[in-house]
């Protein structure tokens, strides 16, 4: 079932050199180390691949990603044993991030197949207008060609290698490179193989895709360096996320990096709404901070609040809930030690108080909670980083007045949320304007764990959440990422591409 091999251009290759899964259960398995070779010999098929697959029509390429997405179904059953194994996260948590998976294919077969996404325009000759003539201009969107893009820790199916960012490269016509995540190399294999039945079923040039797997950083600077690769999509940390963007951006030819780096997704609870409702919000916001062992993007790590006695009781609710959370396992040994480092940070950091505290180690990860007021949070930025795990930080703001020096101080998020009744409007008409520049997703009397995958989703913000605060990579707009508009004057007919006929 497992060969542990590359998918390179529609070979299965191997290597001298192999690393070894570490799984929460089950058995382990070898893997091949890519090389520099391997990455230049997959981006070459990329490449070749891109002279068909970036101009051929949307029909075949709709049919190529039902297709990815049928293979992929066909294989749950191994995709979700391996991938259990692998990073601990529970059956119902694959089963569904598997649908998630072939949804988002599908939803993005349906969307070129409308069309609207090539943002066609057209500017009729005026051949008579004074002073001068207008000439006939069109414009259409068209592909970049080779993408590069990075498996996810914390997604190894929606995130990964037929994930997002490949469903909506490969939509636009662009072939895709993955480099795989050591956190769950055997589920990036056998989506691979999904992939490659894809590809023969289909007739597609196998360039379209490859995977290269990998437990080191070389094949990934090798990727983003590779003159060939066009763009980048990357989830993961801020510290390797950073590293990739600077080498995008050193390049002789600078190409884009689209870099979904961390969030701590900010939730601030107006006062009708936390006394009216504060028990309630404090159980949603506890499930919501432990969910997957808080190992979401959106996980929402602070709440911030006016002091009081409604706040007291709110974190007295939020403690009761937290405390009858259980160990989970955490992706791996390596983010469980990050988690523990960043719970260390927080609690030594000045003005911070325990609210509650727990033992966790090995691969599991337990919740915590601190308290801290508005004015110790303002002079320490640390408190501001993201902590990837069940960690929550209520922030106690003197006023509203403060409540917004927070809002103002945050670095870009992902999402912010409001807790709100009607008699906090006023407030939040306040809040509004510093939030939308803040985050790229804004709710109101929600949670922002669960993305929906729909058009009008934003998953992006302003810097660190993301490297392009213009782009998402969940929903439709995603494929705008992997085109370029190009525009086309006095063009015979017979020469402009099929899309805008």
């Amino acid at each position: 079932m497992l060969t542990g091999k590359h998918l390179i251009a529609g070979n299965w290759t191997g290597g001298d050199e192999t690393f070894t899964s570490q799984p929460a259960h089950g058995p382990a398995h070898a893997f091949s180390v890519g090389t520099a070779a391997d990455v230049d010999a997959a981006v070459t098929g990329a490449e070749e691949a891109f002279w068909s697959f970036g101009y051929s029509s949307r029909e075949s390429r709709a049919a190529f990603l039902n297709a990815i997405a049928d293979e992929i179904e066909s294989r749950c059953d191994a995709i979700t044993e391996v991938g259990t194994q692998e990073t601990g996260l529970p059956e119902a948590r694959l089963n569904g991030e598997r649908g998630r998976t072939t949804g988002q294919l599908r939803l993005f077969a349906s969307h070129i197949l409308k069309g609207d996404y090539l943002d066609k325009r057209h500017d009729e000759a005026l051949p008579d207008r004074q002073p001068l003539p207008r000439p006939d201009i069109k414009m259409v969107q068209r592909p970049v060609g080779p993408v590069a893009v990075f498996g996810a820790s914390n997604f190894p199916l929606a995130f990964s290698t037929a994930g997002g960012d490949t469903a909506s490269a490969l939509a636009a016509g662009c072939p895709v490179v993955v480099k795989g995540h050591p956190a769950h190399p055997g589920t990036a294999e056998l989506v691979a193989q999904a992939i490659d039945a894809a590809i023969k079923k289909c007739g597609v040039h196998p360039g379209v895709f490859s995977l290269i797997q990998s437990n080191g950083i070389e094949v990934g600077e090798a990727l983003v360096k590779h003159p060939l690769i066009q763009a980048v999509g990357f989830t993961g940390s801020l510290r390797a996320g950073r590293a990739l963007f600077d080498l995008c951006a050193a390049r002789p030819t600078p190409i884009p990096f689209f870099g979904e780096l961390g969030s701590v997704n900010p939730m601030f609870l107006l006062p009708h709404a936390l006394k009216n409702r504060g028990a309630e919000i404090a159980k949603g916001w506890a499930g919501s901070l432990t969910m997957g062992a808080g190992q979401f993007c959106t996980n929402p790590g602070i709440v911030v609040a006016l002091d009081g006695d409604d706040t007291d009781a709110f974190s007295a609710a939020a403690t009761t809930a937290l405390e009858a959370v259980n160990a989970q396992t955490m992706l791996t040994d390596g983010i469980a030690s990050a988690y523990r480092k960043g719970r260390d940070q927080v609690a030594k950091t000045a003005g911070v108080r325990e609210l509650m505290t727990s033992t966790c180690d090995l691969r599991n990860a337990t919740p915590y909670l601190y308290r801290v007021s508005g004015e110790d949070w303002l002079d320490n930025h640390v408190l501001g980083e993201e902590v990837f795990g069940p960690l929550g930080i209520i922030v106690t703001v003197s006023d509203f007045i403060q409540m917004q020096a927070i809002a103002r101080s945050l670095q870009g998020q992902l999402t912010s949320t409001i807790h709100m009744d009607d008699a906090d409007m006023d407030e939040a008409k306040a809040l509004m304007p510093v939030l939308e520049r803040k985050a790229g997703r804004i709710l109101t009397n929600g949670f922002p764990t669960g993305v929906e995958v729909c058009d009008a989703m934003v998953h992006g913000g302003p810097y660190p959440a993301s490297t392009n605060f213009g782009a998402t990579s969940v929903g439709t707009l995603a494929i705008r990422r992997f085109l370029r508009p190009v525009c086309y004057q006095n063009m015979p007919d017979a020469l402009l591409p099929a899309d805008l006929g």
